[in-house]
């Protein structure tokens, strides 16, 4: 009797151990064929971005400029030969609206490399001198607000992407529009921002109910805070005192604040990727406060890409120039078109060949 009780033991646990490992063999049947479904749905949802055309020779002599500020008719035998891109490599604008004056407060060039995973992000200084014909404007952060009275409501965005590849001399090939408010935001979600803040800052403007007051050192900072360091271009004498006795928070100038707002894009992109939980938060707020020309299949081709990228690989610069130059009696940024150039070549060029100067359009100050 004994012996049969452990036989039918020992059957019930065969059985139970066919049903278990036939249990797991289906589990993992159906996560297999999940997997296989969400991979074949990624790779048909996603899709590469595309490349835009290389800006018109700046010395072309079969460019014919009328009066209408939206036409430019050029012969397309002079147009400039094609140029070998880089392999999945694309350039993109980065710009912010002023809250103040319609036009760009920040205009970034970012250039990604997704085979060899390099990005190269170089600020566009405000006041940088352009040429372009048939427009009314001399400083490049006025192309956008330029731009939108002829072509609302994207045309500003539009003409500050022509007017910043011509003067790089590389094709654009699209945009990132931040509204600021998302910067408040997205800091605030990830719970704030560790940043050395550069200089010593003293700015009130009541008009905007604005005041900015940070010794320099590393700080906290809110959402709030973060976009004011960002914001601060100068020093007023102390509280109350704007808009009279203003002096440059920065020895450089304009160029020492486009430094800080580089170092804060860092800090704050590096603060959501340690962060991946908040995803959604993430998706809502860019949906909510960001206007760009990429698709959501676009950003698909992009997530896994960056999900590998080493910020070691980042390289951040300015276009190096002049800041205390004039042209028809206004102050500007005057671009040194030698250092422009190597580094275009250095952090922005998406050729295969180097830009060369016959293929910028930098124009002297007085």
């Amino acid at each position: 009797m004994a012996a049969r009780r452990r036989k039918k033991k020992h059957k019930k646990k065969r059985s139970f151990l066919r049903q278990l490992g036939w249990s797991l063999y289906c589990t993992l049947m159906i996560l297999s064929a999940i997997i296989v479904g969400l991979w074949v749905a990624y790779k048909f949802a996603s899709q590469a971005p595309s490349t835009a055309e290389a800006p018109p020779l700046p010395s072309n002599p079969s460019a014919v400029i009328t009066d209408d500020p939206n036409t430019l008719d050029i012969d397309e035998s002079q147009q400039q030969p094609a140029l070998a891109r880089k392999d999945s490599t694309w350039t993109f604008l980065l710009a912010a609206e002023d809250q103040v004056s319609g036009s760009t407060d920040t205009i970034m060039v970012c250039t990604y490399d997704t085979v060899n995973q390099t990005i190269g992000l170089v600020s566009v200084p405000r006041d940088t001198l352009v040429d372009r014909e048939g427009w009314k404007y001399h400083k490049i952060n006025a192309a956008y607000s330029n731009g939108n009275a002829y072509f609302p409501p994207d045309g500003g965005i539009k003409e500050l992407m022509t007017a910043v590849s011509e003067v790089l001399g590389i094709p654009i090939d699209h945009y990132v529009l931040i509204d600021t408010t998302i910067f408040v935001e997205i800091v605030d979600a990830v719970g704030g921002v560790d940043f050395n803040v550069p200089v010593y800052m003293n700015y009130d403007a009541p008009d905007q109910d604005l005041h900015i007051h940070y010794n320099p050192g590393l700080q906290h900072l809110s959402g709030q805070q973060a976009l004011e360091v960002v914001r601060c271009r100068k020093n007023s004498d102390g509280p109350g005192e704007y808009p009279n006795n203003l002096y440059d928070a920065y020895p450089d100038a304009d160029i020492g604040r486009t430094r800080t707002q580089q170092e804060m894009v860092k800090a704050i992109v590096k603060k959501v990727l340690a962060n991946p939980q908040k995803i959604n938060e993430y998706v809502s707020l860019f949906s909510h406060y960001v206007k760009t020309d990429l698709t959501v299949n676009n950003l698909l081709w992009f997530a896994p890409q960056a999900l590998k990228f080493d910020f070691a690989n980042l390289t951040t610069a300015t276009l190096p120039g002049n800041g205390a130059a004039s042209y028809q009696g206004i102050s500007i940024y005057e671009l040194d078109k030698p250092a422009c150039i190597e580094l275009i070549n250095q952090c922005l060029n998406p050729y295969t060949t180097p830009v060369t100067e016959d293929m910028v359009r930098m124009i002297p100050g007085d």
